[in-house]
């Protein structure tokens, strides 16, 4: 009988490592299930645009796969890696180089086939999902500063969102499931049901996660 697959599991997330617990669930899930054996999970609490000096998770994912103790790295989903193109390709590039396969959850697709060879279909694949990866994020900074200038160009008061008398960071972490269902993309009516809260404070924390998030 051959030795399960060992495989490395990488998640990140912008802030608050508490939120990486689902990505780790649903791959260890996935793992168990194949029977892979996940030799580590690499966690990383650092935004997708972070240079590679800060990609702590990234590099010691690539180790694991330099020394031989992966075959495999599991992933949620492409933006997870990084949401700049260079940054994601060339990891993925390294990996290939030592022969070991990318896994992506949110499409099941992984980069190399079962006789190690590179996936053309999962290469096309990867590149559009980076590229969106890299879109989804400038064009979330262009409507955030369009909002705030058309706010401002309004009057209106900008900071501390309406209705709360604590700080972003105070009231953001009195709501972190609210935090969590939103960035996990989930629709304001549909965080309201999941956490039970009322869509006007899912409506408030969403505008406060924006202006947290709004480049300075």
């Amino acid at each position: 009988m051959s030795a399960p697959l060992p495989v490395c599991i990488l998640v990140r997330v912008s802030t608050n490592r508490q939120e990486t617990d689902r990505q780790t669930e649903e791959l260890s899930q996935y793992a168990h299930k194949k029977g892979y054996h996940v030799v580590e999970v690499c966690r990383e609490e650092v935004s997708g645009t972070a240079g590679e000096e800060s990609r702590h998770g990234l590099t010691r994912a690539l180790e694991l796969a330099s020394t031989g103790q992966i075959r495999k790295v599991l992933v949620h989903e492409v933006s997870r890696l990084a949401r700049r193109n260079s940054i994601a390709h060339r990891f993925v590039e390294e990996l290939e180089l030592k022969r070991v396969s990318l896994y992506w959850h949110q499409q099941g697709i992984e980069t190399l086939l079962e006789n190690g060879k590179r996936n053309p279909a999962a290469a096309i694949m990867f590149a559009l999902l980076a590229e969106m990866a890299r879109s989804e994020r400038e064009t979330l900074v262009e409507r955030i500063k369009s909002g705030l200038a058309e706010a401002k160009r309004k009057g209106r008061k900008l900071g501390r969102p309406t209705g709360t008398t604590d700080d972003i960071q105070t009231f953001l972490s009195k709501h972190k499931d609210i935090v969590r269902q939103l960035r996990d993309g989930q629709s304001v009516r549909n965080t309201a049901k999941i956490t039970s809260k009322g869509t006007s404070t899912v409506q408030r924390v969403k505008r406060a996660v924006l202006l947290k998030n709004t480049p300075k």
